[in-house]
């Protein structure tokens, strides 16, 4: 049985597309295809009108500049040896030529868009809390100046705080970058907060897309009615203190 099959999803400039699902439904393997960090064996990825499992893997390598991703565990993902100056820089420098003035400016600019000061630039991530390290990986995704931000889980890690804190900082780089993204997550509360429309995957196929007003109030399938029955009380609770 295929992790993913027949899914089919179109993100419009400027949209954030929540993807839910329980685990193991298959939202982290869809989101890995587009990335390509997995290949999926039938389907495409059209990308302005590329598609990317035709390319080869140099072409490839440009090609991610327009789609980026934000992992779950912000510790992990970024390495531990560089410094937040040259996590940044390697990213800033992928498919491209900065002189060193304009490195600098460019990593001093991505600090202060998620909220950090040039200071954090010498630092290493063990240095920084969880939510510090998910905004340096927010801007290292941010970095090649991406079509597409791709956050799987990304504030699943921090306290409900913090959470609120990264979901604004989202929305904020989302209206003024016009940014589409596709953000994946467990937590109903999150994804009405945050999305324009909404997926629902079960066991790997996309059972209902719909705007999230629309399928907040009236799901039409049975799997989606029955995790907004599983979470009524967390919905309102959560959303209360954004």
């Amino acid at each position: 049985m295929p992790a993913v099959a027949d899914v089919s999803l179109e993100i419009r400039r400027g949209e954030i597309l929540g993807l839910v699902g329980e685990s193991g439904s298959g939202k982290s393997t869809l989101a890995r295809a587009i990335v390509r960090l997995v290949t999926p064996s039938a389907g495409n990825v059209q990308v302005h009108e590329q598609d990317w499992l035709k390319i080869d893997p140099a072409a490839l390598r440009v090609a991610r500049r327009r789609i980026q991703m934000v992992f779950q565990d912000p510790y992990s993902s970024l390495n531990p040896r560089l410094t937040i100056w040259e996590c940044l820089a390697e990213a800033l420098t992928v498919g491209r030529k900065l002189s060193p003035p304009e490195l600098q400016g460019k990593v001093i600019q991505l600090l202060a868009d998620v909220g950090l000061d040039e200071t954090a630039a010498g630092k290493y991530p063990h240095q920084f809390s969880g939510g510090q390290r998910q905004r340096i990986a927010i801007a290292r995704a941010l970095a090649p100046e991406p079509d597409l931000l791709i956050a799987d889980e990304p504030v699943s890690a921090l306290d409900v705080t913090i959470q609120a804190q990264i979901l604004e900082l989202l929305l904020e780089i989302n209206r003024r970058r016009c940014l589409s993204m596709l953000f994946i997550s467990h937590d109903l509360s999150v994804i009405r907060y945050l999305a324009d429309r909404v997926a629902v995957l079960y066991q790997g196929r996309l059972v209902e897309l719909a705007d999230t007003n629309l399928l907040f109030a009236s799901p039409t399938h049975e799997y989606t009615r029955t995790l907004l029955s599983a979470v009524p009380t967390a919905i309102t609770a959560v959303s209360a203190q954004f």
